[in-house]
């Protein structure tokens, strides 16, 4: 559905120098999914978002919407943005304070070229409001809504045109925990229940996992890793992702021995001699940096560990920090700390021995 090829833009800094804002961007976004751009402040990924909606104009590459050319650098192709039918939802909802909810999702079709009738107005709002919970406000001032139903106004404005492409760049950053995540929910219903085709431009990790169907980690203008949710979580291929995404404790190691099964090899870490899962065959020796996720750090208290298999060290709880629905403990492991996340219903005491167990395969090894 939207196909981006080779995008590159670029920027003037202070000294009017061409700074590169998106290096080289190629993906692919299908039909009724949500694509999801994750990066920190500053990575290039709203550059992107305003490149393809055509706030930004690229110096080189293709976007392409259901086939049709939007943008070319090497045909000369730039479709103005109120040309391209794509609906966009910025950090600052842009909720017009003199008109009611109705009047406010009606404002696109008022100004459109099309010269919508007022019984198509009001069939084409009633249906968006419809949609986002918001058919029993249209007659209230748009400031009178909370939080999160601006949020959902400034949805339904975008919707009501109909777009071939949702563009949203950080739409609930300026909502509280506990309504942000309420609205990752109906954002989620929307989309499914709307096959709405999304990209979705944020910062915070919990919010890309929970919405997206694939999601680009870029860092420093580029895409580091591209895939679904689980597989970007479960098997970072950099240390930026790992790190960036959820907590990781990483570990410094050398390449030991073959291990006790194959596809299994030995190494030399801080906490002491582990195994690990590799496809790839390693050589004795190689210098590797693997990471272990504080929920794959599972804890046992030392007379309790009859069963375990896989990597079982000895270790000492250092500090313990309560969560309610979870305990974050840091354990001294031969030379180094690891996080362990664990349920309540551990209370080992700090200064306490336990024991550590690790399954191979969920030792990330980190090639880059």
């Amino acid at each position: 559905m939207l196909n981006v090829q080779g995008l590159t833009t670029e920027y003037a800094d202070g000294k009017g120098k061409a700074v590169r804002a998106a290096k080289d961007i190629s993906f692919d976004v299908p039909q009724g999914k949500l694509f999801t751009l994750l990066g920190p402040s500053g990575c290039g990924k709203t550059t992107m978002l305003r490149s393809i909606a055509g706030l930004e104009r690229p110096v080189k590459g293709n976007i392409s919407v259901e086939d049709v050319t939007v943008y070319s650098a090497g045909k000369g192709v730039f479709v103005a943005p109120n040309r391209r039918n794509f609906g966009m939802v910025f950090q600052s909802y842009a909720i017009w304070p003199h008109m009611s909810v109705f009047e406010n999702a009606a404002f696109p079709l008022r100004v459109s070229k099309a010269g919508f009738s007022k019984k198509q107005i009001e069939e084409k709002v009633e249906r968006v409001l419809k949609a986002v919970a918001l058919e029993s406000y249209a007659g209230r001032e748009a400031t009178r809504l909370s939080g999160g139903q601006q949020q959902r106004l400034a949805l339904a404005r975008a919707l009501v045109m109909e777009p071939r492409l949702l563009l949203l760049d950080e739409p609930l950053s300026n909502l509280d925990a506990k309504l942000r995540e309420q609205m990752r929910f109906e954002l989620k219903r929307l989309q499914r229940e709307l096959n709405l085709t999304t990209l979705y431009v944020t910062h915070d990790q919990q919010e890309a996992l929970a919405l997206s169907h694939q999601i680009a980690v870029m860092n420093d203008g580029q895409i580091v890793q591209l895939g679904s949710p689980r597989d970007i979580y479960e098997a970072p291929q950099t240390r930026f992702v790992a790190d960036f995404i959820g907590s990781s404790n990483f570990m410094e190691c050398k390449v030991a021995a073959r291990g006790s099964e194959a596809g299994r090899w030995a190494v030399e870490s801080p906490a002491g001699t582990i195994e690990v899962v590799s496809e790839e065959a390693l050589d004795v020796r190689d210098k590797l940096t693997v990471a272990i996720r504080p929920e794959n750090v599972h804890l046992i208290e030392p007379g309790k560990e009859n069963g375990a298999s896989g990597n079982l060290l000895e270790g000492r709880v250092d500090t313990k920090v309560f969560l309610g629905e979870c305990v974050d403990y840091m354990v001294s492991v031969g030379e180094t700390r690891l996080l362990a996340r664990v349920h309540p219903s551990l209370r080992t005491p700090i200064g306490n021995p336990i024991l550590v167990n690790i399954d191979p395969a969920k030792v990330n090894i980190i090639t880059r």
